[in-house]
């Protein structure tokens, strides 16, 4: 049997059917998520904060976080080689737990991917506006965010094959980039020894510790992005082999090209005791100007765009195929449009429409309260932690009630410990992003990340109080990932013909 007829056969024995043509191929499916972790986004967006709270010691967080993260993909690869189906985190959370906490996963996390959307497009607003030479000003940032969007929406909405082709196109000229600007910083641009690493500047006042806890969150909002390999599982030849392998390179290879470009800026950056104190408070910028010049800089910034691009593509890919995911199964209100898919095109039309339109509309509103947004994005890193601390818990509990991972790849007897540790560090994590830290204003605005995060899970809980069949509708299994109790029979729910 061919490749193809195989992974239909096992789409089949899972209850699916899928509409998605296998036009990705390992290095785009590998591509897709390193442009969703886009490591130049990344480094670029939170630097400055960074090395102003901590110094350079903040860039051992990226090394902390990564090793956290991987635990994470570890899980997660056992999770989708045995249910490689498009939209991620729900239908894995679906098999592990069932549909309440798999809607409830899906939500947090859907909901997390529109915003993240949102805070990519406009946080290219000045550096786009910097390229085409105009003032950033509210509108034009505004207008230089939808423009991206767009872009990246027609991109989504010509298909697999092309999708896959600008996802190689945004990695290699995003790898390429921070090589040669990292390269060239290093080599020509040098202010200080890698002894600089482990020298504060005196950043973090009386506690460091709590210093860098802050500054960590360069890390944290780094490393993720491997999942997005997973939520075109549909879209991949040999998914259950080939998807796991994608996500450790995603983390692997983006990992260590954030940590080489920012060690570049770090110890490019000529007066760091400036940044700490606020009178250089875009050392990106200077930085740049300084190796470059105007004319270097714009034309660096141009590679940032691609980056910014790229990521805003995979993300808003991420997002349409669950929200399809979620259509599919008649899980949410508009599931029948969810649900439609274009043959000509191989993409659900209304679902990417969705994942341009939240986005735009979240954008908008900065003409109204840039503060607004900004708490409305403050809440994206959270709720995509959230959502993949679901799912590893929900691993963890199918594990403990016997689930025994069948995919073509597997930990073995390592899987628990690494379910555990995956666990620990999330909760961590989450703990360290929610931490109030800046006690003289308002309570409100001290504990936004966590407020919006309860204010995310409250309205879930509500919709499922009112809607109580939204999850009973559909006929796709769940639960099925633990085996049944000596005894009993299995729900008939569990493990429905294939459709």
């Amino acid at each position: 049997m061919s490749q193809s007829g195989t992974d239909a056969e096992h789409l089949a024995s899972l209850g699916y059917d899928s509409e998605f043509k296998r036009d990705m191929s390992p290095w785009a499916n590998f591509s897709l998520g390193f442009t969703y972790l886009s490591p130049v986004v990344g480094i670029y967006t939170v630097f400055a904060f960074a090395l102003a709270t901590a110094g350079p010691p903040m860039i051992w967080s990226l090394v902390i976080v990564g090793c956290g993260q991987l635990l994470v993909a570890l899980v997660f690869s056992e999770v989708v080689a045995q249910f490689p189906v498009a939209g991620g985190v729900y239908p894995w959370a679906r098999r592990l737990w069932g549909r309440k906490y798999a809607w409830m996963t899906g939500w947090v996390y859907l909901l997390a991917l529109l915003c993240t959307i949102a805070s990519v497009v406009y946080g290219a607003g000045p550096y786009v506006a910097a390229v085409l030479g105009l003032q950033p000003t509210v509108m034009t940032v505004i207008w230089c965010a939808l423009g991206l969007l767009l872009i990246a929406t027609a991109i989504n909405f010509l298909g697999t094959k092309v999708l896959a082709a600008a996802a190689m196109v945004g990695f290699t000229a995003e790898i390429l980039g921070a090589l040669a600007v990292g390269g060239w910083l290093l080599f020509t641009h040098l202010h200080h020894g890698l002894g600089a690493l482990f020298h504060s500047f005196g950043a973090g006042g009386g506690s460091y510790t709590s210093a860098f806890l802050a500054a960590a969150l360069i890390g944290i909002y780094q490393y993720y992005g491997f999942e997005a390999c997973g939520d075109v599982a549909e879209e991949v030849p040999n998914p259950g082999r080939l998807i796991p392998k994608a996500m450790r390179r995603t983390i692997y290879i983006g990992g260590a090209a954030a940590t080489f470009v920012c060690l570049a800026f770090v110890l490019s950056v000529a007066d760091i005791p400036a940044v700490i104190s606020g009178h250089d408070a875009d050392p990106v910028s200077t930085v740049l100007d300084s190796a470059f010049g105007s004319a270097g800089a714009r034309a660096v910034l141009c590679v940032v765009l691609i980056s910014f691009l790229s990521c805003t593509m995979s993300l808003q890919a991420a997002a349409s195929r669950l929200a399809y995911s979620y259509g599919r199964d008649h899980m949410i209100v508009g599931s029948t449009l969810l649900k439609k898919f274009s043959a000509k095109r191989a993409v659900p039309p209304y679902a990417l429409i969705v994942a341009a339109l939240v986005p735009a509309l979240v954008v908008l509103g900065s003409k109204v309260s840039t503060d607004a947004v900004t708490k409305i994005i403050s809440f994206a890193a959270l709720g995509i932690y959230i959502a993949f601390q679901m799912v590893v818990l929900a691993a963890l509990r199918a594990r403990l009630k016997g689930w025994v991972p069948s995919g073509s790849y597997t930990l073995g007897k390592w899987g628990l410990p690494v379910n555990i540790g995956a666990l620990v560090y999330g909760v961590l994590a989450m703990i360290n992003m929610v931490w109030p830290r800046t006690p003289g204003t308002p309570w409100y605005d001290n504990y936004i990340v966590g407020v919006s995060g309860l204010v995310v899970i409250a309205l879930g809980l509500l919709y499922l109080a009112f809607h109580r069949n939204v999850y009973g509708r559909g006929d796709a299994p769940y639960s099925d990932a633990i085996p049944p109790q000596r005894g009993t029979a299995a729900e008939p729910a569990a493990a429905p013909p294939a459709r």
